[in-house]
């Protein structure tokens, strides 16, 4: 066994892999770049090396760099994680060449099912069902129309050395097929080092089901179930499960034996996922294989009670697997959530910034699951714009799908976080919804469901706005004020009378609000984050954060600004405010921080709503700038290959003519 491992990744990841070697004894080294100098993979390292600037480029997709560290600190294996160098075949090649262990398949494995383009046709040989497609990668858009016409839209176009869900679009006519095609082959360059882009044919309202395989060098192969990671977002996996709550056994036995197949064909050796599309019918087809520990290995590992990054580390040192195909048995139902730094108000945009409020709900057995948290992050990090925005998991293990949704939810109301946006409401509202409680999911849920993120639900809005009566009430008492027992809350352009009375005891009140009467029992006291209490005799957990002279409040998939107002003052702020609608103003600004990839514009041109002005890139992911009316462009403030904060101007359209009077008699 290895004594010295070093982590070539970051976040947590890279925390998840130190905590495994930790246990079987390993000393760990971890690298990070100068952006991540105080970060928690580093603190939890047994030693660290920085090996270059912020941009991955100059510090983790750095391969000399890494090879350097390991010979400074004498670490015997490499393990990769997911996404940076793990699917490289360059990087396993230049450890051996180095005499260091990549903990992972081997090079020539790697390459094989990297490139999707020579991945289908091992698959195909394989006897593994494959996607109809284009065998080749697009020389440019005339060809790339012509084929797609051929399949028949909408198809698919990907990066051929892809993964992660990055460089992947779904075009649906000849325009968006030129307009994708330039987006996918930056995004590929970026992410991969290739440019090159296949076609596939795009299948409607797809079920995503990957198995998860384990092989050692010897010659075993097992099935380890299979994870349902049908919830996604610009191909982006949010929630997965295990195990699928569509399949059937037959259908599950199918897969896990092509998947077995597939690996058996390239001589696969370590953990690895194959990835399968599925349609309504059940049918299915070969997606791609990922030759690396997988985001979502915790619900796996939660139904087999295996540790797939022990295992990983054990088959690199050359051990058999004791298991057998018999000895894998899953148990009850898994459920995990990614939590993300972005704004889903602002169509999912990328929040980097510091954590000032950073606190996880309690870990271990529940009372209607088992909770476990991946993290990378401790309150006062910061999450870089550099790199993805997961900043960690909530994994939950019960005895049925509905028991660990149940209490991933939980969790996420009494998950504290602050500094940030983040898409913890958002979570919850997915977990809530009535497709996902039944299982009727697919890749196109969320986008048909939440276009514009969570909605607002209007029970827990109700028990928001109680909760926000009690908590004016208790912070008035505390200073003294009069105004503490009838007053007005103002949330969402609404007013809402309310009026509170003690109960029989410290912790309980009565709120009259609108009219109708709530039973409210909490031991809150003003500046606590989380508010545990119950309201008409349910309980409930909302997220308190002030917000100057109001309070943020959270609960389940719901999130609302309230502030409390005396009723003299109410009604002359109601008398004052008005909905006037302005004209779509003419600034155009960055949705969130980032690099400016492309400027379209410049002074004096003219333009249409919803042209493409600029494109940013941010945290591994490209984003639009468009128009928000027809125009002249006056002035373009930022230039492109420049580094933009949220909210900074760029664009300014001229101003808008005064519309013309009648024509003369």
């Amino acid at each position: 066994m290895f004594r010295k491992i070093l982590v070539a990744n970051r976040g947590e990841i890279a925390c998840r892999i130190i905590c495994t070697a930790r246990r079987m004894g390993i000393a760990t080294v971890a690298v990070c770049s100068e952006a991540d100098r105080a970060a928690r993979h580093v603190r939890v390292a047994d030693e660290s090396v920085t090996i270059g600037a912020a941009p991955a480029a100059a510090s983790y997709l750095a391969i000399e760099r890494i090879l350097a560290a390991c010979r400074a600190t004498g670490a015997e294996a490499v393990h990769p994680g997911y996404g940076f160098l793990s699917e490289r075949p360059d990087f396993a090649r230049a450890l051996a060449d180095a005499g260091i262990v990549f903990i992972g398949p081997d090079a020539a494995a790697i390459a094989s099912m990297g490139d999707k383009l020579a991945a289908k046709r091992i698959a195909a040989d394989a006897g593994v069902s494959t996607v109809p497609g284009h065998a080749e990668a697009i020389a440019d858009a005339d060809q790339a129309v012509r084929i797609a016409r051929d399949i028949g839209y909408p198809v698919m176009l990907k990066a051929a050395s892809g993964g992660g869900g990055k460089g992947m679009r779904i075009a649906a006519g000849d325009a968006a097929m030129r307009a994708d095609l330039e987006a996918v082959r930056r995004e590929a360059q970026a992410g991969f080092g290739d440019d090159r882009v296949l076609i596939e044919k795009f299948i409607d309202r797809p079920r995503h089901i990957e198995i998860q395989v384990l092989a050692d060098a010897h010659g075993t192969v097992l099935s380890l179930g299979e994870r349902e990671c049908s919830l996604q977002r610009r191909h982006q996996k949010v929630i997965e499960e295990a195990p699928s709550p569509f399949l059937d056994d037959g259908t599950r036995r199918r897969m896990a034996a092509q998947a077995v197949a597939l690996a058996r064909a390239v001589g696969y050796r370590s953990a690895g996922t194959v990835e399968f599309i599925v349609d309504a019918a059940r049918d299915f087809w070969f997606l791609e294989m990922n030759t690396r520990l997988q985001v979502e290995h915790p619900v796996t590992e939660l139904v087999t009670g295996l540790d797939l990054v022990e295992w990983m580390i054990r088959i690199a040192a050359g051990e058999r697997l004791t298991l057998r195909q018999e000895d894998i048995v899953c148990r009850g139902a898994a459920v995990e959530a990614r939590l993300y730094a972005e704004d889903p108000a602002r169509a999912f945009a990328p929040s980097p910034g510091r954590l000032r409020r950073y606190q996880e709900p309690a870990t271990g057995p529940g009372p209607l699951a088992v909770l476990r948290i991946d993290s990378g992050v401790e309150a006062g990090d910061r999450v870089p714009v550099f790199y993805d925005p997961m900043i960690a998991k909530l994994c939950a293990h019960g005895a049925c799908r509905a028991a660990a949704a149940a209490c991933l939810r939980h969790a996420l109301d009494e998950f504290v976080i602050g500094g940030i946006a983040h898409n913890l409401r958002f979570l919850s509202a997915l977990l809530g919804h009535p497709r996902v409680i039944a299982g009727d999911i697919d890749t196109g849920l969320i986008a048909d469901e939440f276009p514009a993120g969570p909605v607002a639900d209007a029970a827990e809005r109700r028990m928001l706005l109680v909760t926000a009566a009690l908590l004016h009430a208790r912070d008035a008492a505390r200073r003294g004020a009069a105004e503490g027992t009838a007053f007005v809350l103002h949330a969402g352009g609404t007013d809402h009378p309310a009026r509170v009375t003690p109960g029989a005891d410290a912790t309980a009140a009565w709120v009259l609000l609108d009219g109708r009467p709530h039973r409210v029992a909490s031991a809150w006291q003003p500046g606590e984050a989380l508010f545990r209490g119950q309201v008409d005799g349910r309980p409930v957990c909302v997220q308190v954060a002030p917000q100057g002279l109001a309070w943020r409040l959270g609960l389940g998939g719901t999130e609302i600004e309230v502030s409390a107002l005396p009723p003299h003052v109410a009604e002359l702020a109601r008398r004052l405010r008005h909905d006037a609608t302005a004209a779509p103003s003419g600034e155009v600004r960055a949705p969130m921080a980032g690099r400016l990839v492309a400027v379209k514009v410049q002074a004096g041109d003219t333009v249409a709503a919803g042209d493409v002005l600029a494109v940013i890139e941010a945290m591994k992911m490209e984003s639009n700038v468009l128009a928000p009316r027809a125009g002249t462009i006056a002035r373009v403030l930022a230039a492109a290959g420049t580094m933009v904060a949220a909210d900074q101007l760029l664009v300014a359209l001229a101003s808008m003519p005064a519309a013309e009077g009648p024509p003369p008699l």
